[in-house]
């Protein structure tokens, strides 16, 4: 799909669709008088009617039989100055509006938006039509695509062009990025195991030369002395793999940030065995992994000068005469013993031993991303990603980029009371403390494993897909994460 940033007039502008706002008054903006006037009034006759719904964010169709642009989309605005998340659920209205034509220009970015210049709204235009535009169609028999393939944004003044252009291809690499992730999220189980995503890491670095990949196998990880990681993968025929992807933008003196996500291509829970209800959503349970692989793939598009390592800690829980029981005692990489009381609770098993491995590349900054526990999604629902840091500055950055993307987050508490919680009789910890705070005692479990460098945990079992009728990966927190590590 093609995205660009374009300085156009309306009233001569070829194209299959324009998108203009309508304010709660039925007030057109000056990109929307000029195209009424092209095409003989139609427009405002229409809005006569009362067929626009008053809600914002609603949209109405119609074909127009004068003027340069076959159609016109009308999106409904508000009076006065849009909030930004106002202006979000617009572009996720316009553009999910215009899907099935072939071509659409956006004049939305004529509309003011509290603290957002033209360049941030042109971002969030790109991205949010990079996002309408997907569809899983990998394992039906006959689906099409959607037809649009070409998405403009309009630039309100020619000097405002240079930097519209560059917010469009963020917007695009983020959407690029989020779609990878929802892609790999979505895979049943039984195409994506580990091995198929070291085959993709492997893959992805064979087309890009500032990329390389290298995976850990099981003896590899055996000589490391990851037992943690390890014992996950006990009960399942899937051998784990230890993915680890390099971006090489900036200088060999830059230190990385090191992303490392939980990549459980199916988690039953082992022994600990889950409910059979909903079972089939933890295909999702590598949706963090997946993630890392969505800003791999965005980094290529944009191809900025910074150092991104991204570590992939792919594993199946599966119960058998093999796996894990409770009870079990095993050692991290790190040399301390951890008591597994729930084999449910594997997505700290694995990263514990990641984020110890993690240290060897001399990181700026850690960040671990996982779907690690239901308390999360107790807390906050499917909004927000729980977020936790060992250091403030690097939390108040994810939480700003956060802010700017829509891709938000929260930040919960990491505080050494909870840490009594995970105390064991029989190891140096165990991998569960109490029913209470569930997301925040493991996230004190992994800080355990990074207490030598700058480190955050964003729990994503919320956010990172949808149940229900809208089924399906999210693709969260790519944008968030590009935002931050492009230093937005």
């Amino acid at each position: 799909m093609q995205f660009t940033a374009k300085v156009s007039d309306i009233s001569k502008q070829r194209s299959a669709c324009a998108i203009i706002a309508v304010d709660a008054k039925n007030r057109l903006t000056s990109c929307g008088e000029a195209l009424d006037k092209a095409s003989g009034g139609a427009i405002a006759k229409i809005l006569k009617r009362g067929d626009l719904g008053a809600k914002l964010a609603s949209t109405l169709l119609l074909s127009l039989l004068e003027g340069p642009a076959d159609r016109v989309l009308l999106v409904r605005s508000n009076d006065g100055v849009l909030s930004q998340a106002n202006f979000r659920k617009m572009a996720k209205a316009s553009a999910t509006a215009v899907t099935s034509l072939k071509d659409a220009c956006s004049y939305l970015t004529e509309l003011e938006v509290t603290d957002a210049d033209s360049a941030w709204q042109a971002q969030q235009l790109a991205l949010a039509a990079g996002l309408a535009t997907y569809k899983f169609t990998r394992c039906l028999s006959s689906v099409e695509g959607y037809p649009l393939k070409k998405f403009t944004v309009h630039v309100p003044d020619r000097k405002q062009l240079k930097a519209m252009d560059a917010a469009v291809e963020i917007g695009t690499a983020q959407a690029i990025g989020s779609n990878v992730a929802r892609e790999l999220g979505n895979l049943p189980g039984n195409i994506c195991t580990p091995s198929y995503l070291a085959t993709q890491a492997r893959d992805l670095a064979k087309k890009h030369t500032k990329l390389t990949t290298s995976v850990l196998d099981t003896k590899k990880m055996q000589s490391l002395g990851m037992g943690a990681f390890l014992s996950v993968a006990k009960g399942s025929e899937e051998p784990p793999a230890l993915i680890a992807m390099q971006y090489k933008g900036g200088k060999a003196s830059d230190k990385p940030v090191v992303l490392v996500g939980k990549g459980i291509t199916f988690d039953s829970g082992g022994i600990s065995i889950k409910p059979g209800m909903a079972m089939d959503e933890m295909k999702f349970d590598m949706c963090g992994a997946a993630s890392v692989f969505g800003v791999m793939n965005a980094l290529l598009e944009l191809q900025p000068a910074i150092n991104v390592v991204g570590l992939v800690a792919a594993a199946e829980n599966m119960p058998s005469g093999c796996a894990s029981k409770p009870g079990d005692v095993v050692t991290s990489m790190s040399g301390k013993t951890i008591e597994i009381l729930n084999t449910d609770a594997e997505g700290r098993l694995v990263l514990c031993d990641t984020l110890t491995y993690a240290a060897k590349y001399k990181p700026k900054a850690v960040i671990d991303i996982a779907t690690l526990t239901g308390a999360c999604v107790i807390a906050l629902g499917n909004h927000a990603t729980g977020l936790y840091a060992n250091q403030q500055d690097l939390a108040d950055k994810l939480l700003a980029a956060g802010e700017r993307t829509g891709d938000r987050a929260w930040q919960m508490p990491l505080w050494d009371e909870y840490q009594s919680s995970l105390d064991s009789n029989f190891a140096d910890m165990q991998n569960i403390g109490g029913r209470e705070a569930g997301s925040v005692t493991a996230a004190c479990f992994l800080s355990r494993f990074a207490e030598d460098y700058t480190w955050a945990h964003l729990d994503i079992a919320g956010s990172a897909w949808n149940s229900g009728a809208n089924k399906g990966a999210t693709g969260r927190p790519v944008p968030l994460l590009m935002e931050y590590l492009l230093g937005k």
